[in-house]
């Protein structure tokens, strides 16, 4: 094995026992960095943790770091999955690993190393927090491996874990791609192979088509070409530059696609075999055999065509990514998450569009996002070079903006941090008033103004004004209600105000289900809420009058944002899974996609698991939580039965 440069620069970093922060393109090689300190920490029978943003890569790291170091070294802590909890090294989403920090730091003295992977995920508005506080909670004999994509503020980011932790940090960043990325574009029809062509035959030399007032007083019509997606197919395959990953930016589009592209057949006769039996053979393995979804997809794997998205049943999604990486599906229309860390590289990439949303708004893509799909492009050690082709409608987006996402530099990571109440109760009993000297610590803090700083520090000290209000701390320690809040992340206030007046315990299981249920479910826009039975309607006003209680607290205290309305469009659904209903059943009782619900009750099974796990439950109700869980972890949604597989 040959390494390039910067592997051998943070090889070096790891046998001289050294943190460091790796920034490179997707696609360079910073697994083999992550693969060497773990294999590093296994010689020296010392542990290491990595960490991953999503539950995919999680799952995707344990498979691959069970077969490269044997099953009894390798283990996994996903909140819905604990397998082998005990091993040397543990695989665990950022969440599980800050957890651990403060519910049972004992289990981190023989870690050496811990391995934050996509450490640019730190700017994620949603859960970036948690990143921040792994990193800042991080003991001092953890040693840290930050690996990112490129962004231009590494070292800003190296020089703040420098000042948390009191250590040096190697900064290392590879900005060459082992595999050079040509761009081509799909416009008025036609495929352009340079930003001139495009301008000048794409944009028909302009720089926008939003047309002037005076433009369109004179009657001036700027209509393009159709661009033809058998037309794009027929050039990647002429052009031998299969297999292809396609990005849509929204569920229904990878499917429709795909589907419009039943004319076109990838495979000889002998893949098709292979491509069957092999099918055949993993629906078997993963229980969804007689699914209809899987069963309907038949005619597109026969043809080497696939589509992949969050909507799909989760084996479903690992039975299409085996038959991806077994090179016997050429063409996959997916949505982005497939290019997040996910080892699935291809010849080619096509761009559906350059816009997508962004949790609140539609925006055009940001440089990082784009690179780290368009990044998927051209196999190491396979390909020459990668082919990205962005499909472009002028009305949609102008050529400048064009320019910006291809050449632009990509966005620095700014601090998202807005720490929980849990994260709060935590520090408090740590520290106790002094817990804002913490604060100072924050990436928040490193990056923001003297304004900035204020507002930061505010929004801590009204969050503690309101747990003290509400009983959750004294004047020195938690209460009974603050330790038990202590434990729940997320959910913390809903759960712990609804605990402490004895209404979890007045629940049966499937009650209790429905309130979790309720907690995490976020509906679309538009969806109708059912007519609930009478107990269910009951169990929904008690939650109602929990959820304004603690609303009132947090307008008192100017805090932002509110605790999350409880939802109960799923309340049906769930109360049918935990009596047994088969899986077919309750995806008719819903809008909802099949991924969508077995993601659902996965989380409402973290909770259960977190209500079993707290010390200061009842044993009642940890009784209950149990018998819920065995009620519902069943199936499709048993997450441990799809990775034991």
């Amino acid at each position: 094995l040959t390494y390039d440069p910067f592997q051998i620069q943070a090889i070096q970093a790891i046998d001289q026992d050294q943190s460091l922060i790796v920034a490179a393109p997707t696609g360079a090689g910073k697994t083999l960095i992550a693969e060497y300190a773990l294999e590093k920490a296994l010689a020296r029978n010392e542990n290491a943790v990595y960490t991953a943003p999503i539950k995919a890569l999680s799952n995707q790291k344990y498979r691959d770091f069970r077969e490269r170091f044997g099953d009894d070294r390798i283990g996994i802590l996903t909140g819905d999955v604990s397998i082998n909890p005990q091993a040397s090294i543990l695989i665990m989403t950022t969440e599980i690993y800050r957890n651990t920090l403060f519910e049972n730091p004992a289990r981190l003295e023989k870690t050496a190393w811990v391995i934050f992977d996509e450490v640019h995920y730190l700017d994620d508005p949603e859960r970036g927090t948690v990143w921040e506080e792994a990193i800042m909670f991080s003991p001092p004999h953890v040693k840290l491996l930050c690996l990112s994509a490129t962004v231009p503020n590494i070292d800003e980011m190296s020089e703040w874990i420098r000042t948390v932790h009191q250590r040096n940090i190697k900064v290392i960043t590879e900005t060459h791609r082992p595999v050079p990325l040509t761009h081509l574009f799909q416009c008025q029809g036609k495929i352009l192979s340079t930003p001139e062509a495009l301008r000048k035959e794409g944009y028909l030399g302009r720089e926008s088509w939003h047309l002037s007032q005076r433009e369109r007083r004179h009657g001036l019509w700027l209509r393009a070409r159709p661009n033809r997606l058998d037309h794009l197919v027929k050039n990647l395959l002429h052009e031998r530059q299969l297999p292809c990953i396609y990005f849509t930016f929204g569920r229904r589009r990878t499917e429709t696609l795909a589907w419009e592209l039943l004319e076109f057949d990838f495979l000889s006769a002998s893949e098709k075999e292979t491509v069957r039996s092999m099918f055949h053979e993993l629906c078997e393995r993963y229980g969804v055999s007689q699914e209809e979804s899987a069963l309907e997809i038949i005619p597109l794997i026969e043809r080497g065509i696939a589509f992949h998205h969050a909507g799909m049943l989760p084996t479903l999604k690992e039975v299409v990514e085996r038959l991806f990486t077994s090179r016997l599906i050429k063409l996959i229309f997916t949505t982005e998450t497939f290019a997040l860390g996910i080892n699935m590289p291809a010849r080619s990439v096509v761009f559906d569009e350059l816009r997508k949303f962004y949790g609140t708004h539609f925006a055009n893509l940001r440089t990082r996002d784009f690179y780290q799909m368009a990044g998927r492009a051209g196999r190491r050690g396979m390909d020459e070079k990668g082919f990205v082709y962005i499909r472009i409608h002028p009305n949609d987006i102008t050529y400048p903006e064009v320019l910006r996402i291809l050449n632009g530099t990509p966005e620095p990571v700014k601090s998202q941090f807005n720490t929980g109440y849990a994260t709060l109760l935590n520090l408090f009993q740590q520290f106790g008033r002094k817990l804002t000297d913490v604060y100072p610590l924050s990436f928040h803090h490193y990056q923001s103004s003297k304004q900035g700083r204020h507002i930061g520090f505010e929004l801590i000290r009204r969050k503690l004004a309101l747990l003290e209000e509400a009983g959750y701390i004294t004047a020195d320690k938690l209460s009974a209600k603050g330790e038990f809040a202590a434990w729940i992340y997320g959910y913390e206030l809903m759960i712990s105000e609804m605990h402490e007046a004895g209404f979890l315990d007045d629940l049966n299981e499937i009650e209790l289900a429905v309130i979790l249920s309720s907690l995490v479910h976020e509906p679309r826009k538009g969806d109708p809420v059912p007519h609930l039975k009478k107990h269910l309607h009951q169990t929904m006003r008690a939650c109602e009058s929990t959820f304004h209680y603690i609303h009132r607290k947090e307008s008192k205290y100017k805090i932002y944002p509110y605790t999350k309305w409880p939802h109960f469009h799923l309340a049906h659904a769930v109360e049918a899974w935990c009596q047994e209903a088969g899986f077919d059943r309750i995806v008719q009782m819903t809008k909802a996609d099949e991924g969508e619900l077995v993601r659902h009750f996965r989380m409402v099974l973290q909770l259960l698991r977190q209500l079993r796990e707290t010390p200061f439950t009842s044993d009642a109700l940890k009784g209950k939580a149990s018998r819920c869980f065995s009620l519902m972890n069943r199936g499709v949604v048993d997450a441990e039965k799809q990775l034991r597989t």
